[in-house]
């Protein structure tokens, strides 16, 4: 009787644990949830404001005035495409054959343009296949490509950020691309933990962008995301294979 009363003791002691820890990853989630919506939506904000500011000075000027309208209408509409990623979690995403060059080239010239007001000055630079299309889902891959992107220039602290794209054939059957940095890096312990739900090494991050592209990237596009290379202060290597599945 003892010794059935021991075990149920740490029985007990077990499920509370085992609950306590399951209520705290929840919440973590549900937080880090809330302030991913923060961060999708502060780019093409801080962008609007910059744009608001622009047409202060350039009143006079119909032609720039038209310019900035145009950038204005591009943020509005990124502002869209975020409300739409966010009704999409926990449906299965409607797969597209794509080009995908033509994906990656409308995310990094939306964001060529905006890391600038952002107070970050990075290079991108990209070597695609114009003649690649492949199954995807538009909204959510661009998401993970706007990840890497923001990845990689919050993890450059030098005036000469770069960050280079190669897309290439690996076989029949795979599609490979490299995303580049010549930022901070990272050791062996962060690459270990880079793609865990709440990790993160910003002193304001909230550690969901890598654990986001991992299930966007395995779940939903049957690839694969891994590091390939990173070390301090020599910067980052992602590597993306997607499967060449095209209907």
């Amino acid at each position: 009787y003892v010794e059935i009363f021991v075990v149920t003791i740490f029985i007990f002691i077990g499920y509370i644990a085992f609950t306590n820890i399951k209520r705290s990853e929840e919440s973590k989630v549900w937080v880090g949830m809330a302030k991913e919506a923060a961060h999708q939506l502060g780019t093409p904000l801080s962008s609007m404001l910059a744009w608001i500011e622009i047409l202060r000075i350039n009143k006079d000027e119909p032609e720039q005035i038209e310019d900035t309208l145009r950038e204005m209408e591009s943020d509005i509409s990124r502002l869209n495409i975020i409300a739409t990623r966010f009704s999409k979690i926990g449906s299965k995403p409607e797969m597209k054959v794509e080009n995908l060059s033509e994906q990656i080239e409308t995310v990094c010239r939306y964001f060529e343009k905006r890391l600038p007001h952002l107070g970050r000055k990075v290079l991108i630079t990209r070597k695609l296949d114009d003649k690649i299309n492949i199954e995807i889902n538009p909204e959510l891959f661009a998401w993970v490509v706007e990840n890497l992107l923001k990845n990689a220039a919050e993890a450059i602290e030098n005036r000469q950020g770069r960050v280079d794209i190669i897309m290439r054939k690996h076989t029949r059957r795979k599609i490979v691309l490299t995303f580049s940095d010549n930022g901070k890096g990272m050791n062996a312990k962060q690459k270990r933990q880079a793609f865990l739900a709440g990790y993160t090494t910003k002193k304001r991050g909230w550690g969901l962008g890598l654990s986001l592209c991992k299930r966007i990237i395995e779940e939903y596009h049957k690839g694969k995301i891994f590091i390939k290379d990173s070390s301090p202060n020599k910067g980052t290597t992602f590597v993306i294979e997607l499967p060449l599945r095209i209907s």
